[in-house]
């Protein structure tokens, strides 16, 4: 099909329209920062290509989240390591995409990595171990040399951690429940 370019102006400004809202999305289900930007560029040749595609008032959110859907689920399958979410959590959250305020989750986001690398660096491994790459407990503790009960115990102080390091960097800012 041939592209119209008023077709291909206004998917692209509708792309930059939602452009915030898009890098939340994806932010919150790809661990790589770069790896995210690649999505997110990869997402709008998609829909630049598929301009003649999209029906004109028609929701051109749920259009383009199904796009970026197909390239994060792409990249999950290419490299396990860069998802950080499975391929069905990626689906149960694009069923609820309008309940999730995507902007909001990419600031927060952002907060959490910065807490995670302020982690003591057996802690970080451990946490990234099993938060980015879904490995399980028993599993962590045979590449760390840990026990299982060590590991569980590292977990549980990390993410109070980071759940602290978080809310003192929220709070700091003014957001998310800061008086």
């Amino acid at each position: 099909m041939k592209r119209d370019e008023s077709e291909v102006q206004r998917v692209q400004g509708l792309f930059v329209q939602h452009l915030p809202a898009m890098r939340g999305f994806i932010g919150a289900l790809v661990a790589d920062f770069s790896v995210v930007d690649d999505v997110v560029q990869e997402t709008f040749m998609t829909v630049t290509a598929k301009a003649g595609d999209f029906e004109p008032g028609s929701n051109f959110r749920a259009w383009a989240w199904a796009i970026a859907k197909i390239k994060i689920l792409e990249v999950s399958r290419a490299n396990s390591r860069q998802s950080i979410l499975a391929a069905d959590v990626v689906e149960a959250l694009c069923a609820r995409d309008e309940a999730v305020d995507w902007n909001a989750l990419d600031a927060l986001l952002i907060h959490v990595r910065a807490c995670v690398e302020t982690l003591a660096p057996k802690a970080r491994l451990a946490f990234e171990l099993r938060y980015k790459n879904a490995h399980r407990p028993p599993e962590i503790a045979r590449r760390m040399n840990w026990t299982a009960n060590a590991v569980h115990v590292a977990l549980s102080r990390a993410r109070v951690a980071v759940r602290e390091c978080v809310e003192r960097r929220l709070g700091a800012e003014g957001g998310c429940g800061a008086a």
